[in-house]
């Protein structure tokens, strides 16, 4: 429930979906052995669940790990709760320790000085809505990054913040682990 409005929202069903939506619900229900509610109640829209999944699935210059750690730093200072859970089991699927994981949420990764270049640098994009400092795209060029995956991590932080700003309004239920506030 989202208690700044009283008003609660509610995850749909796969019946209560299109007849494409259901396909999609199907899939994820088929790949992942559920369907995560965020995913769900974004099936309330005809077209954005698939058009949601064909950005988070968009081919990518980052790696996986890259691409958990601009979610962890992101979630995180978005203040999203569901989203923090859903990476932190990913991360920990992508061979992040726990400790790493709360490291990154934090915006470091002093673990790999790469991770740790594009933690920060994700840092400042979120925090300045944009305008990262000089010294974090310098760091960032530094650590071996490339205008092009700079494009690439700008991508991720927007789509993260969709999911993030979807759930920080509606406050569905976490249907992951919960991670503890940091």
């Amino acid at each position: 429930m989202n208690t700044s409005t009283n008003l609660t929202f509610k995850v749909p069903e796969r019946a209560e979906v299109s007849t494409n939506n259901q396909a999609i619900f199907d899939n994820l229900q088929k790949g992942l052995g559920f369907v995560p509610n965020l995913y769900a109640y974004f099936g309330k829209n005809e077209t954005a669940l698939a058009d949601y999944l064909t950005l988070q699935n968009r081919k990518s210059t980052l790696k996986a790990t890259e691409r958990e750690v601009i979610n962890l730093v992101t979630s995180q200072i978005n203040g999203c709760r569901y989203c923090q859970s859903a990476h932190t089991a990913l991360g920990k699927m992508n061979g992040f320790t726990d400790n790493q994981i709360l490291e990154i949420r934090k915006g470091n990764a002093t673990f790999d000085e790469k991770l740790d270049a594009l933690a920060k640098f994700t840092v400042s994009v979120v925090e300045n809505r944009g305008k990262a400092t000089p010294q974090a795209v310098e760091t960032f060029f530094k650590a071996g990054y490339t205008e092009v995956n700079l494009i690439d991590v700008i991508i991720v932080v927007g789509d993260k913040i969709i999911s993030n700003y979807i759930h920080n309004l509606t406050q569905i239920d976490i249907d992951f682990p919960l991670v503890a506030e940091l």
